[in-house]
């Protein structure tokens, strides 16, 4: 496979939930294996790429980590579009994003349509002492909801690698069948890209 032809399909899957819950964090575990205690809160969007391999296939995931805050909330409607997954992330501490995670499905539904494939994501399970969300809880909500669910680490690692590749690998299952061509390009309305420029870090 050569250098301009590394990859037979391009998903694109999307971050989400409340700002402060670790998507940031989730991403660059995922994309660099590294973690960054003192992280700053996402502004704008940021996003990074990374091939996987499996069943002879090259699966090329470009995951959009949106931003939590409301105020950013006009702006990230337009990232939800074309997505084929999404990880719907909430912090196993705070009951409150958990709570928020059906609007952000309702979100997600509107923007991304209803054959968007989500995983419910309970993040900073290392902190299980301080949890204030049960795994049995998170489990009644997702299979509701008709999500998968996965609790995860990304401070030390815990089962990030397992949540992408996760729902990489169900997204491939049930599209492969479909029309979703290698090379195909995310286009970004002109705005939106501008703005992504001035705001965000790329990792690459």
């Amino acid at each position: 496979m050569s250098a301009t032809d590394d990859y037979d399909y391009l998903f694109k899957i999307v971050l989400i939930g409340d700002s402060g819950v670790g998507k940031s964090n989730l991403l660059l575990r995922f994309h660099k294996n590294e973690f960054n205690g003192g992280q700053r809160e996402t502004i704008g969007v940021e996003f990074a790429t990374k091939t996987i391999e499996f069943d002879n296939v090259h699966v090329k995931a470009q995951v959009w980590d949106t931003a939590g805050q409301e105020r950013y909330r006009a702006v990230t409607s337009a990232f939800y579009r074309g997505s084929l997954g999404a990880l719907l992330v909430y912090d196993i501490t705070r009951h409150d994003s958990f709570r928020n995670a059906e609007r952000w499905l309702s979100e997600l539904r509107e923007y991304a349509g209803e054959d968007c494939i989500v995983m419910l994501v309970g993040n900073k399970s290392d902190l299980r002492h301080l949890r204030a969300v049960s795994a049995e809880e998170a489990k009644a909500f997702s299979e509701n909801s008709r999500l998968s669910f996965i609790e995860t680490s990304a401070k030390d690692s815990t089962n990030v690698e397992t949540a992408f590749t996760r729902i990489i690998k169900e997204i491939y299952h049930r599209r492969k069948h479909d029309s979703v061509k290698p090379k195909n390009p995310i286009v970004l309305p002109q705005k939106v890209e501008e703005d992504k420029k001035k705001s965000c870090c790329r990792f690459s």
